[in-house]
């Protein structure tokens, strides 16, 4: 294969839908611990922040799995790495459905997060290799398939959470994710070309070198804007379900709220992914996180259900289009291959922010009795990373940087 046909080509579509599929799969992971929260909180006698550490431990997993899986794909594909994530996720949730010990289920769910990981930011990377025109866009549909995750599998579930609980649930995920991660994962197996990998480095080094962006204070700089933004985006994601009920609107439709705030998010992902490409992903990410800052506030002041409603969809067409940018901001300015590794740090940033904003949120409801100290906490945390985006948007322009 010589180097044009190797980047935007007609197998590079074809490999990013089949990446598509298996996120969708995968990513199950760390949507299923917020699906069973209230169950789970139920059957343990746990309080709110208590309920609220499974989900933690997933999204400490999560990060770690996105850093330390991002250098397997890097070195070994994507393929070797997917399998081996679809064989702990399944031994994870197998085990998880089957411990009536609380702490176990919060070892067992770190596990299941590690393995989830590779179904997001090394998955991203993967696919970002193999466009250049249209990376914004590749980049957004990829990261899609976790939003996707989130709207499809608790619909799936619903029944079996209400007839046969949350363990049965466990137990159909488990096999989930070993008959259909397996299988599409040996649908990856080509790797980019060695002179195409070569072109893509000398245009992001160029870009780099006229910004004046040098690799480490950019990649750390896009790691604690990450933790701000995903602190804010946590609130609602993670406490949607808790929050409906806590109103009095049961957790029916909190669930349909989080299945409306994440399909907003996948709209938002593909328009976020379209701008990109125009815009570049520090203007697409600043954009983003602005509108975030502005639905937030926009929940203090809402309690009805149709307000709910109507907030939770504005929340996720305006949040969806965030964490992507950042892996089109590490390929604009990084090199190709070094993607997995510094992508997946820039993504772990984004998970702690999740993981920690979704136990703080569970927290300062148990210490205030609401949860409208979580909100400006979350508002607090997104200005931090609308400081940070301007600074390096600042940065960027500071000189012309090349198209």
């Amino acid at each position: 294969m010589t180097e044009p046909s190797a980047l935007d080509s007609a197998y590079s579509w074809r490999r990013l839908m089949f990446s598509l599929l298996i996120a969708i799969i995968g990513n199950v992971g760390m949507w299923a611990s917020i699906v069973v929260l209230p169950a789970m909180q139920a059957e343990f006698g746990l309080d709110r922040g208590d309920a609220s550490l499974p989900y933690t431990f997933t999204m400490f997993g999560y990060a770690l799995g996105n850093l330390l899986i991002g250098r397997i794909v890097d070195r070994y594909g994507a393929t070797t790495a997917l399998i081996c994530a679809a064989l702990i996720s399944g031994i994870g949730f197998t085990l998880t459905s089957m411990t009536g010990q609380f702490w176990l289920v919060c070892a067992l769910q770190l596990a299941i997060g590690f393995a989830t990981a590779a179904c997001f930011g090394p998955l991203i990377a993967d696919i970002s290799l193999w466009f250049m025109k249209r990376r914004g866009i590749a980049v957004g549909i990829a990261a899609s398939g976790n939003y996707l995750s989130g709207v499809v599998w608790p619909v799936v579930l619903a029944g079996i959470l209400e007839h046969q609980g949350w363990r049965a649930a466990y137990l159909v995920l488990a096999v989930i994710s070993v008959a259909g991660m397996i299988p599409l994962a040996m649908t990856l197996r080509r790797r980019l070309p060695e002179e195409a990998a070569a072109r893509s480095d000398a245009a992001s080094a160029e870009r780099a070198q006229t910004a004046g962006f040098a690799p480490g204070p950019l990649t750390l700089l896009l790691f604690l804007a990450g933790v701000g933004c995903c602190v804010a985006m946590s609130m609602p994601q993670v406490h949607i379900v808790a929050y409906c009920i806590d109103l009095g609107y049961g957790p029916a439709a909190g669930g349909q709220m989080l299945s409306l705030m994440l399909l907003g998010g996948v709209v938002s992902r593909l328009v976020s992914g379209a701008v990109a490409d125009r815009l570049g992903g520090v203007r697409t990410l600043l954009i983003g996180s602005f509108l975030q800052f502005l639905a937030l506030i926009l929940y203090l002041p809402s309690g009805g259900l149709t307000s709910l409603y109507l907030v939770s969809l504005v929340f996720g067409l305006s949040q969806g289009g965030i964490v992507p940018s950042y892996a089109v901001i590490v390929r604009e300015f990084l090199p190709a291959r070094q993607a997995g590794a510094r992508v997946g740090f820039v993504i772990m940033g984004t998970i702690l922010g999740m993981a920690l904003g979704g136990w703080m949120s569970g927290w300062i409801y148990d210490v205030t009795g609401s949860y409208r100290m979580a909100f400006l906490n979350g508002i607090a945390f997104n200005a931090l990373n609308l400081g940070i985006m301007l600074l390096i948007l600042l940065r960027a322009t500071r000189r012309p940087v090349l198209a």
